[in-house]
């Protein structure tokens, strides 16, 4: 076993998207209080605890992650007394917070950047990134995730200021010495508070290449190119980190996890190595990106399993020593039973096939709120319907670019970060029981087959089944720390691999195909034993000589 044991690797996580969660005053926005008021759902499913998305008051361009105030609550959430509350009947419950810190970029409502654009002269100018214009346009071709170019003109100071996202979100300069006090104090605040350590966003694009370069890959649809060289864990980015530790957590016993862009092995290894305590856990992206093209993640391509299982496994391995955080989908991400599994008949057998595999890999699970009982992508049919600021910019970029409706809806459908902000459905009863008012973006349709209070009444539901593995994981170290293999790496249809630990081995399968699959015993993980867990009822014991899968099953046999 891992000579040290941490909190943070041998429980659940469970992701809060607050707006979309539970409301608790009828202005069709969920709030803290509505948090509060289903306390008793997450001390049900098991978690040990949360991450509560962003909080801060934000003018909502991208729905809270444009902040205008690190040290206060968003009116429409409620107040930082309720942000109190919560947390104090979260740690009677056993279960800790993990608060979003969102210090890549502001909101331009944001004190520091409504000073710094009005003036090249004030002293907060340089918490930003400012360049001339080039030849009458923007100073280099970057685009940003959310609109073409990355640059906005400001005529107050005849620049431009970067924005890797939203035009109302100025990128910080992190060079700036003052910066990074001002955020460390920010940082050091919260968690006097009580907050139990930091999911950070977009954390490896806070430093950028010196002089800003163009970027040299494919073109987008507006002529601009996504600058991954120049922006993705760019030096010096580990002695900024390293500077964070020890200025804020390094003797904490906290938990932070880095949310990081087209991050290599290599960099996870560096940001997670425990002796400079950068970072405790890592997000890789490679599963998500593998169904995009250079072009960006509107542009589908379709996936293999094969490719799957090696990515997931690239980074089962190549963290070494390090640690991940491990998801499906979140609130910037499309459903997962909608991107990686089935939304027919087998539904629900998909979704607990889903949850075997990757709460059984090495790194510290996520849930993300609706996936423990089954939720799906939305079948949009207006851009009214939509609220993201990436899906309507992008939307506009299709009409205005005339690349057409076919390509733009099959794109939002499979892609649309709405997808995942749908409110959470509680019952079949008037707006699933998420609010009394008029919900803030639509349910999703689907939400009267698919709801809580149906998943809580039914002892074979997604939702008990993910109870089940939430409480293996509190009883077998070997979730946590087993050594990790994989088995068939190239079978088309079955995800098979092993977890050891202490002369104790489990063998994971899983059929990711909508057929009976059959096949020879893998010798490598020894002689079945018992049946642990399986997501069908009618599973039948190990067989010595074969094993069989039905369509969409996945079980855990331990093995001697």
């Amino acid at each position: 076993m891992e000579q040290n044991r941490y909190w943070w690797k041998e429980c659940v996580f469970y992701q809060i998207y607050p707006r979309s969660f539970q409301d608790s005053n009828g202005d069709g926005m969920g709030d803290l209080r509505g948090i509060i008021n289903r306390i008793d759902y997450l001390v049900e499913l098991g978690v040990g605890a949360i991450w509560l998305g962003p909080v801060c008051s934000s003018p909502n361009d991208d729905m809270g992650y444009d902040i205008s105030d690190y040290q206060s609550i968003m009116e429409q959430f409620g107040t930082m007394e309720d942000w109190e509350e919560l947390r104090d009947k979260l740690h009677e419950n056993g279960i800790r917070i993990l608060v979003d810190l969102v210090v890549n970029h502001t909101s331009d409502e944001h004190p520091w950047f409504i000073e710094a654009r009005s003036s090249k002269d004030n002293p907060k100018h340089d918490y930003y990134i400012w360049r001339p214009g080039k030849d009458g346009k923007e100073p280099n071709n970057w685009a940003s995730f959310f609109t073409p170019s990355a640059w906005q003109y400001n005529k107050e100071t005849d620049e431009y200021y970067l924005h890797l996202f939203s035009i109302k979100q100025p990128d910080l300069n992190w060079h700036n010495p003052a910066v990074r006090k001002e955020v460390y104090d920010m940082m050091a605040w919260w968690l006097d508070k009580g907050a139990d350590g930091f999911r950070m966003d977009v954390i490896n694009l806070l430093c950028k290449t010196p002089g800003l370069p163009d970027g040299g890959g494919k073109t987008d649809m507006n002529g601009y190119v996504f600058p991954t060289e120049h922006i993705c864990d760019i030096d010096p980015i580990h002695e900024y980190l390293q500077e964070m530790a020890k200025a804020v957590y390094a003797d904490k016993d906290i938990f932070t996890v880095g949310e990081c862009i087209s991050l290599t092995t290599e960099e996870g290894r560096k940001y997670t190595a425990r002796k400079d305590r950068e970072l405790d856990a890592v997000f890789s992206f490679s599963h998500i990106d593998m169904d995009g093209q250079p072009e960006g993640k509107w542009y589908y391509r379709p996936w293999k399993l094969p490719e799957l299982k090696g990515r997931l496994t690239e980074w089962q391995h190549g963290i070494g020593r390090g640690w991940l955080g491990l998801f499906w989908s979140n609130q910037d991400q499309p459903r997962a039973l909608s991107r990686f599994g089935t939304t027919g008949a087998y539904r629900e057998r998909c979704a607990k096939m889903l949850a075997v595999v990757l709460h059984n890999l090495r790194g510290t699970p996520f849930i993300y709120q609706g996936e423990e009982i089954g939720m799906v992508n939305v079948p949009w049919t207006s851009t009214h319907q939509l609220r993201d600021v990436e899906s309507l910019n992008f939307a506009a970029n299709c009409r205005r670019t005339g690349a057409g409706e076919e390509f733009m809806w099959d794109a939002l459908r499979r892609k649309a970060r709405d997808n995942a902000r749908t409110p959470m459905p509680w019952n079949d009863g008037p707006n699933g029981g998420f609010t009394t008012g008029t919900p803030w973006i639509m349910l999703n349709p689907d939400y009267p087959q698919i709801n809580v209070e149906k998943a809580r009444r039914d002892p074979d539901s997604v939702f008990h089944f993910y109870r089940r593995l939430v409480a293996m994981r509190k009883e077998n170290l070997i979730m946590c720390y087993g050594g990790y293999r994989l088995l068939w790496p190239d079978d088309p249809e079955v995800f098979a691999y092993t977890r050891e630990l202490e002369g104790e081995k489990w063998l994971i399968a899983a059929n990711f195909s909508d057929s009976a699959c059959v096949r020879e015993w893998p010798r490598e993980a020894g002689k079945p034993q018992a049946l642990i867990l399986s997501n069908l009822d009618s599973a039948a014991a190990p067989a010595e000589d074969i094993l069989h899968l039905e369509p969409y099953e996945a079980v855990i046999i331990r093995c001697q």
